[in-house]
C-alpha cells in the first residue's frame, strides 16, 4: 500500500500538521481522493532523533476521531480484553512484531530496538499510531487498529472510504 512521496504530498502534510514534516520516506495510506492519510517515517530523524512512530496518522479528521474514541476512554476496555483474551493479545504481539520488522527494514536504530507504537506488544496507549498501522498495512494485521477503524465507521465519526480532506 506504501507509495513514493512527492513534493505536492509534503505540501499536503505540512498543511495537515501545521509544521514541514519530518522523516517521510513514503505515504503509507492514502485518502480515497489521493491525499496522504498516513505518512511511513524513518526510524531516525534528520537530526538524529530516534522516532519510533514508523506509521504517523496525518489525516485531520481522522485524527479528530481518534481523540475523540481516546477522550471517552475506548482503550480501557481494549486493555481490559487484551488482559483476558489469549488470542487478541497473541493477535496484537504479532501486529507488534511486524509493526518492528517493517521499521527495521528502514534502518536500525538501537535505541528504539524492539520498540513499536501505540503500547504494543502489551497495552493500547494510542490509537491514533495503531489506526496509522492498519490504514498502512491493511486490515487483519493489527485488530486494536482495526477494532478503531471499526468505532470509527461506525459511529459516523470517520471512514476511510470517504474523503474528509476538506472537512
Amino acid at each position: 500500500m506504501e507509495s513514493p512521496v512527492t513534493q505536492p504530498d509534503l505540501d499536503v502534510l505540512q498543511k495537515q500538521l501545521g509544521r514541514v514534516p519530518r522523516g517521510v520516506v513514503a505515504i503509507g495510506a492514502r485518502c480515497v481522493c489521493g491525499r496522504p492519510t498516513v505518512v511511513v517515517t524513518a526510524p531516525r530523524l534528520d537530526d538524529g532523533t530516534p522516532f519510533p512512530t514508523t506509521y504517523y496518522l496525518t489525516c485531520p479528521p481522522a485524527v479528530k476521531g481518534a481523540s475523540t474514541l481516546e477522550a471517552e476512554g475506548t482503550m480501557e476496555g481494549m486493555n481490559a480484553r487484551l488482559g483476558s483474551d489469549p488470542e487478541l493479545a497473541a493477535a496484537y504481539r504479532g501486529a507488534h512484531e511486524a509493526y518492528v520488522a517493517r521499521r527495521a527494514e528502514l534502518g536500525e536504530v538501537p535505541e528504539i530496538a524492539g520498540i513499536s507504537a501505540g503500547g504494543m506488544p502489551t497495552r493500547v496507549k494510542c490509537l491514533h499510531a495503531l489506526l496509522g498501522h492498519t490504514l498502512a498495512v491493511g486490515r487483519g494485521v493489527n485488530p486494536i487498529g482495526d477494532e478503531t477503524l471499526n468505532l470509527l465507521i461506525d459511529r459516523g465519526l470517520w471512514n476511510d472510504a470517504v474523503c474528509t480532506c476538506d472537512a
